[in-house]
């Protein structure tokens, strides 16, 4: 009797495949690899065309608007209460409102930050947020080259028509177990999107935050030495990392090769340049999560907020999406030169 179920299991799973593969509608997904380093060593990239189309069809630049003139009278003489874009002229400023209501908020319009009945009112929280925003995006076009480069980033960047960009996060609490000694599984053993539905740390955007990682040590798995010189790193640290991995190479759609050397991953000297600029891009999130989302946390409204009660934050999927440069590389802030420079003056 088992015998005869364990060929008709072998009948039915021929029968399936068959039915798969000669089924209609059925295709091979086309594979192109392309060659990023010393043949043998498997530093390859990996990606599927029609899907890589597919992303960049979704990922296009809007038209910018017409340039303004850069001399003429300053914003600050023709409206109250200007206190981030203090060095635009009014033609400037103007321009770039309007390109932001384009790029934040085409649906809701001015009134999505404005009190339109007196624009100088920062009754709306919004408006105390774009603030935020605004010295975030300089902030980072200035400091931040080794990252941006001359590409920099535009509110539209990370928004895409959208208020809240569809691509935040929020600190995961992890799903309903059982306390005391139970509770302590180290965020591991529950599947989640945010890593690769694997079984690592469901929550490695928390690497995201501050300087450090959570546990105050540099992001790295593998030790420098043959023999312990310290406090070793747990498993669980260890698991974070592959998880942030997982969440790097799944927003620019690349696979480890594209900054490291498959036979030697921790080494430097062996990895790709785009490992240097992957490494500036992680504490540049957390330069935008710590010192400019974060500090927001009072002025949100609850249902902005998260589970714990924090913001929602960025990660590398709100600006990449899916693509190794954002926008496919559309160099929007040649086109927007207001949004140049380093930070701007806080009030």
């Amino acid at each position: 009797m088992r015998l005869a179920l364990q060929l008709l299991g072998v009948v039915v799973a021929v029968l399936l495949t068959g039915a798969m593969l000669g089924g209609a509608g059925w295709t091979h997904p086309p594979v192109t690899s392309e060659q990023v380093g010393f043949r043998g060593t498997g530093m390859e990239q990996v990606y599927d065309p029609r899907a890589l189309a597919a992303r960049r069809a979704a990922n296009v630049a809007p038209a910018p608007q017409d340039p303004a003139p850069a001399d003429g009278e300053p914003a600050t003489q023709t409206y109250q209460n200007v206190q981030v874009l203090t060095d635009l002229t009014t033609d400037q400023f103007n321009r770039l409102m309007v390109s932001m209501t384009e790029w934040v908020s085409p649906e809701q319009g001015c009134a999505y930050c404005h009190n339109v009945e007196n624009m100088a009112d920062d009754s709306v929280y919004a408006k105390t947020v774009s603030r935020s925003m605004l010295r975030m995006v300089r902030h980072l076009n200035g400091a931040w080259k080794n990252h941006v480069g001359e590409t920099g980033v535009t509110c539209y960047t990370c928004h895409r028509g959208n208020p809240v960009p569809l691509n935040v996060w929020h600190n995961n609490p992890g799903p309903p177990h059982a306390m005391g000694f139970a509770a302590r599984d180290g965020g591991q053993n529950h599947p989640s999107l945010q890593a690769g539905l694997t079984a690592m740390n469901y929550d490695p955007y928390r690497e995201l935050l501050g300087d450090k990682d959570v546990d105050g040590n540099a992001v790295r798995v593998a030790s420098r030495t043959a023999l312990p010189t310290g406090p070793g790193k747990p498993l669980q640290t260890t698991e974070k990392t592959y998880a942030l991995m997982i969440h790097m190479s799944e927003a620019l759609g690349v696979n480890c090769t594209y900054c490291h050397n498959s036979r030697a991953f921790s080494a430097w000297d062996q990895s790709t340049p785009k490992r240097v600029t992957a490494w500036h891009g992680i504490r540049m999130v957390r330069d935008i999560n710590g010192n400019f989302i974060e500090p927001l946390t009072p002025v949100l409204p609850e249902v902005r907020l998260g589970p714990e009660g924090d913001p929602p934050k960025a990660n590398c999927t709100t600006c990449h999406q899916g693509l190794v440069k954002p926008l496919d590389g559309a160099a929007m802030l040649k086109d927007y030169p207001e949004l140049a420079g380093g930070a701007a003056p806080k009030p």
